[in-house]
C-alpha cells in the first residue's frame, strides 16, 4: 500500500511530470506520512520550472558562501522541491508522533514520505487549526517571521524579547502582495504596528491586502510621495520606519528604498533571479543613509539563534494562523487542485497562463478554494 510515492518531477525547463519513487521501510524511531496538502511556492519553485535558479547554472560553495563557475549544484530532473507540506501519520515507530496526527513538514511535492525525526523537522499541528493553513507552519510562516525578527534586531540587537519588537507602534510598509508580503503584513498588524501599508501593482492583490486589514497603495501611483506626505516624524524626516521588501523585482527594491525615512531599514525577503540592475544606490540609499537587511530563512540575525530557532518561528506562525486563520484561509488560498493536476498547474504558473495567489495540491478537492 505504501511501497511507492508519486513525486512531482521537473524534467527540464517547462517540462513537469509525475513519477513514482520507491519508499523505504519506516526506520526505528521514524514514521510514514501521507500528504494531505502541499502548498506551491510561486517564487522559488517556479525558478526551476523556468530554468533561472542559480543552482542550475553554477556551483554553490557553502564554505565560501559563493556561487562559482563549475558543475551546477542541481541538475535536471529536479525532484522533491516544495516546502509547504501537511501530512497525516499513517505508520509510526516513535513516541514522538502518534498515528493519525497531522504534521507540517518540508519534504517536497510527494504523495507520501518516510520521515526520520533525527533528520527531518516536523511540527505537530493543533487540532483546532484548519489543516490547509498548516502549509505555512514548517517553512513559509518562519520565512515571514524571520523578516520581523530582523526588524526587531535592527532596533534592539540581541535584546529581542518579542517578535513584534521591530514593528509595534511603528509605521510599516510592505512592498509586494504575494503570499510572503501578505503574511508579513498580517504579522505586523497582529503585533501592533501603528499602520501597515501594502504596495503592489495588482488591484486584485491589493484587494486581498485590504481584506486582511492593511491599508493599500498602488505601486504606479507614486506611493513614495504619498507615504512621505502622510508619515511625518520631524523636520526633514518622513517615510516608513521599516519596509519589508517581498517581491523579487528590481523595481520593487528600488521602491522600497524610496519609501523609507532617513536612516530607515528595508528588510528584504525577496529572491532576485535576474539580478537587480535597476536599483539605484546613488540616490535615496546614499542621501538618506539607508540600510538594507537580507532576511533569508537560512539565518536568523546574528546572536539570536539560541533564542529564535526555527521551532520558535513556527510557533509564532501557529499563533498568527490561530488568530487570523479565517481571514487568511478565505483570502490567501485561491487555487486547490488534485495532486495529479500538479504538473499542469506548475507549467501554467511558470508560463503565466494561470495566476494564483496561493495554490495547493490536495488529496481531496471539493469547494475548498478561497
Amino acid at each position: 500500500m505504501h511501497d511507492v510515492a508519486t513525486v512531482l518531477s521537473i524534467e527540464a525547463p517547462g517540462e513537469v511530470t509525475l513519477v513514482e519513487e520507491k519508499l523505504g521501510d519506516v526506520p526505528d524511531g521514524g514514521f510514514l506520512v501521507e500528504t494531505v496538502h502541499s502548498g506551491v511556492s510561486a517564487g522559488t519553485e517556479l525558478t526551476y520550472v523556468k530554468g533561472d535558479n542559480p543552482y542550475l547554472t553554477s556551483t554553490w560553495d557553502r564554505g565560501l558562501g559563493l556561487f562559482l563557475d563549475g558543475t551546477p549544484s542541481i541538475a535536471y530532473p529536479v525532484r522533491g522541491i516544495g516546502y509547504m507540506q501537511v501530512g497525516r501519520v499513517v505508520e509510526t515507530r516513535t513516541r514522538a508522533v502518534a498515528e493519525g496526527a497531522l504534521v507540517a513538514m518540508a519534504y517536497g511535492h510527494r504523495s507520501a514520505y518516510v520521515a526520520d525525526p533525527m533528520r527531518d523537522r516536523f511540527v505537530p499541528l493543533p487540532g483546532e487549526l484548519d489543516p490547509m493553513l498548516g502549509i505555512y507552519v514548517a517553512h513559509m510562516g518562519p520565512i515571514c517571521a524571520n523578516g520581523l525578527l530582523h526588524a526587531a534586531a535592527d532596533l534592539y540587537g540581541q535584546d529581542v524579547h518579542h517578535l513584534g519588537d521591530g514593528v509595534r507602534g511603528r509605521r510599516v510598509a510592505v512592498v509586494g502582495a504575494g503570499v510572503v508580503g501578505l503574511l508579513t503584513a498580517s504579522f505586523a498588524i497582529s503585533y501592533g504596528a501603528a499602520e501597515v501599508v501594502v504596495v503592489d501593482e495588482t488591484p486584485d492583490r491589493l484587494a486581498v491586502a485590504a481584506a486582511l486589514g492593511a491599508d493599500t497603495l498602488a505601486a504606479d501611483a507614486d506611493p513614495a510621495v504619498e507615504l512621505k506626505r502622510r508619515w511625518r516624524h520631524g523636520p526633514d524626516d518622513r517615510g516608513a520606519d521599516v519596509v519589508f521588501q517581498c517581491r523579487g523585482r528590481a523595481r520593487a527594491l528600488a521602491l522600497a528604498l524610496k519609501l523609507l525615512r532617513p536612516q530607515g531599514v528595508a528588510v528584504d525577503l525577496a529572491f532576485y533571479t535576474d539580478g537587480a540592475q535597476e536599483v539605484r544606490l546613488g540616490e535615496e540609499f546614499h542621501h538618506n543613509g539607508l540600510s538594507l537587511r537580507c532576511a533569508q530563512i537560512g539565518r536568523v540575525p546574528r546572536g539570536l539563534a539560541h533564542a529564535w530557532d526555527r521551532e520558535r518561528l513556527s510557533y509564532e506562525s501557529v499563533v498568527l494562523l490561530a488568530g487570523r486563520g479565517e481571514l487568511l484561509r478565505r483570502h490567501l488560498i485561491t487555487d486547490v487542485v488534485g495532486f495529479d493536476e500538479g504538473p499542469r498547474l506548475m507549467a501554467q504558473l511558470a508560463s503565466r497562463e494561470r495566476h494564483a495567489l496561493q495554490a495547493v495540491l490536495s488529496d481531496h478537492v471539493d469547494d475548498q478554494s478561497g
